[in-house]
């Protein structure tokens, strides 16, 4: 594994919660941006910690954009008292890594819920994730993520903005130049832990569907619901149906 970083964290909830999760954030992102997963963890009595991945938000920057990489970082991201995580909930290229994690120490997490995960990206795919990056760190402001968003709430709008004043665009483009090919399908055919996917609609736009998914879903731990009407970022698109899809995956 590549030697890993400490990863800066955010916390909703109790330091007493005996049910702690980890939430992780796609490419471009930042822990800010999963503050929806937090607010609905923690009314629900858990813990919830999100981390800045390597080169976004305050996270230290490196020279390795590997999914191994940031799946290294993960596996050392631990609980306050080492013990496994409860739960791990991760977004785009946060669930490829997240998936690398638990497929290389099954201990890590007792639970996964993957969003939209970037298990494997074709090039339509990489072309659209390229189109919206650029987009992102063209003109990082909060009017031109309205202008482009302007169903979402105004948390998003702010700290979308923000996670793209504050990461690495060298970072950003090393992450899909290092990834090629991406595919971590055979860690997900290893996953021995209890797996949720929480798809976008294809309808508007989603990463993981058609064959990918069928191919996916042949590990019986790995189920999977979609979120109707909403695009890859579906908890900032619906949110509401989206947490209703988080906390069923783990009722």
């Amino acid at each position: 594994m590549p030697t890993p970083v400490t990863l800066p964290r955010l916390t909703w909830g109790s330091s007493l919660s005996s049910r702690r999760a980890l939430l992780v954030h796609g490419l471009g992102s930042n822990a800010a941006l999963m503050w929806r997963y937090g607010v609905a963890l923690s009314d629900a009595g858990w813990r919830a910690d999100a981390v800045d991945l390597r080169g976004h938000g305050a996270a230290p920057r490196v020279l390795d954009y590997s999914i191994a990489a940031y799946a290294s970082d993960l596996q050392h991201a631990a609980t306050d008292d080492d013990a496994p995580w409860d739960l791990v909930v991760a977004h785009s290229l946060g669930g490829a890594a997240a998936t690398v994690a638990s497929a290389g120490s099954p201990a890590w997490t007792r639970r996964l819920v993957l969003i939209d995960p970037a298990i494997a990206l074709n090039d339509h795919d990489r072309d659209v994730v390229r189109g919206s990056q650029e987009r992102s760190f063209a003109e990082p402001t909060v009017a031109a993520v309205r202008a482009e968003h302007p169903a979402w709430h105004e948390n998003d709008i702010e700290l979308k903005a923000l996670s793209a004043q504050q990461a690495s665009r060298w970072a950003v483009e090393q992450t899909s130049i290092q990834n090629t090919p991406w595919d971590v399908r055979d860690a997900a055919a290893r996953l021995t832990v209890p797996t949720r996917i929480i798809a976008s609609d294809p309808k508007v736009y989603s990463i993981f569907k058609g064959a990918l998914a069928d191919e996916v879903l042949g590990n019986p731990v790995i189920t999977m619901s979609v979120v109707s009407g909403a695009g890859h970022s579906l908890h900032r698109d619906r949110p509401e149906d989206s947490m209703r899809h988080l906390l069923d995956a783990i009722a």
